[in-house]
């Protein structure tokens, strides 16, 4: 049974950071190209970020460039983010997604998600 278990989302005030964390379980989590999607209140699920299988290859959506970094450890079955300069427009639900394959962006699985507030 595939497993994706989020943590690291919170209250921050605009300009803070956070790291959110996902541990992946069930699947061989080497294989697959993983991603960070978002949904904010009435709004649909956005692409944040997305890596391939290997971790050499690495998406962002345009709001994001330059602020949010993706990254996994295949030895450790986890996927990160790192959020930082975080603005208002980045308060949302964060979710850990695996891809049918190795498509960068490719929700096939999620987890519960993990929210993410930026609030002064």
């Amino acid at each position: 049974e595939v497993q994706l278990v989020e943590s690291g989302g919170g209250l921050v005030q605009p300009g803070g950071s956070l790291r959110l964390s996902c541990v992946a379980s069930g699947f061989t989590f080497s294989s697959y190209a993983m991603s960070w999607v978002r949904q904010a209140p009435g709004k649909g699920l956005e692409c944040v970020s997305s890596i391939n299988s290997g971790g050499g290859i690495s998406y962002y959506g345009d709001p994001v460039k330059g602020r949010f970094t993706i990254s996994r450890d295949n030895a450790k079955n986890t996927l990160s983010l790192q959020l930082n300069s975080l603005k208002s427009e980045d308060t949302a639900m964060y979710y850990c997604a695996r891809s049918t394959s190795n498509i960068l962006c490719d929700v096939n699985y999620r987890g519960q998600g993990t929210q993410v507030t930026v609030s002064s």
